[in-house]
């Protein structure tokens, strides 16, 4: 496994491999056994798989978020070692960003909802390093979790403005053992939060099961009914949303397939989650 700090020197060793397809994924540290899953795929799909891990300060619109995001890069790499990731790039900020950024994005909708509503600037920042990691890497394929789908939805956008040739590849929400979606974030919490924030797949499930016979506006109640039992919990949306669009709807007939949306602070902890809805 050959690991570079420097954009000159990965590009150097890419050039090698001009002829062969070559897999990335991208990730900020705190690496768990989804993100190893994307790894996994990538290797099974191309002759080369790049992993990048850097704490992306453009995408946080709390300081506080950035300071406690979990770092260990030497835990991190032994797991990519382990997992046979050919190439791990490391950048430091002014690796990646040697000018000033002040790119400003727009993914109409996408920019609107959801996440982007409750964290303003998040996807912004999100398209600022993908493009520049797209950029420096030319990667022939890309892969991404689905537990960030609106994330996923805005990466595919970019692709389309930027005339990418980068072909983005979606992955399947990983699990712990008690449905709680993997996120580096789980490391944040204690044994019983984590054993607590299985019910937010719980809840998921039963509004996946129960559109026939209750309307949106009722299985959204639910949703907030059931988190507000826990005093550990405290919602902060949750949307059923076209899955072409994800623009939330408000009757069963707005769309043909539908994606639920949670995103629920436990402890502070502020985790996220999706399922899909199907006719």
């Amino acid at each position: 496994m050959q690991i570079f700090n420097k954009v000159s020197e990965v590009q150097d060793y890419l050039t090698k491999f001009n002829t062969k397809s070559v897999g990335f994924v991208a990730t900020m540290g705190a690496l768990h056994q989804a993100h190893i899953s994307l790894i996994e795929k990538s290797k099974a799909e191309n002759d080369l798989t790049v992993c990048s891990i850097f704490v992306n300060p453009e995408q946080f619109n709390k300081a506080e978020d950035l300071a406690k995001y979990p770092r260990n890069t030497e835990k991190d790499t032994e797991k990519l070692r382990e997992a046979n990731c050919d190439v791990v790039f490391i950048p430091s900020v002014e690796e990646m960003y040697p000018e000033k950024v002040e790119k400003e994005f727009n993914f109409g909708v996408l920019s609107e909802v959801m996440e982007a509503k409750h964290r303003p600037g998040h996807f912004n920042g999100v398209a600022i390093v993908i493009e520049r990691f797209f950029e420096i890497l030319n990667p022939t394929r890309a892969y991404f979790g689905e537990k960030d789908y609106q994330q996923l939805a805005v990466i595919k956008a970019l692709a389309k403005e930027i005339n990418s040739s980068v072909k983005i590849v979606g992955c399947s929400i990983y699990r712990e053992k008690n449905g709680l979606a993997m996120s580096s974030r789980n490391e944040r919490l204690s044994e019983k939060e984590k054993e607590a924030a299985g019910e937010i797949n719980k809840t998921l499930t039963f509004i996946s099961q129960h559109k026939r016979t209750h309307s949106v506006s009722e299985l959204k109640q639910h949703f907030l009914t059931e988190m507000s039992k826990n005093r550990l919990f405290e919602p902060e949306y949750f949307e059923i949303a076209d899955e072409s669009t994800l623009k939330p709807i408000t009757n069963w007939g707005d769309a043909i397939t539908y994606i639920a949306f949670a995103a629920v602070n436990i402890s502070g902890v502020r985790l996220i989650d999706n399922m899909t809805i199907i006719n």
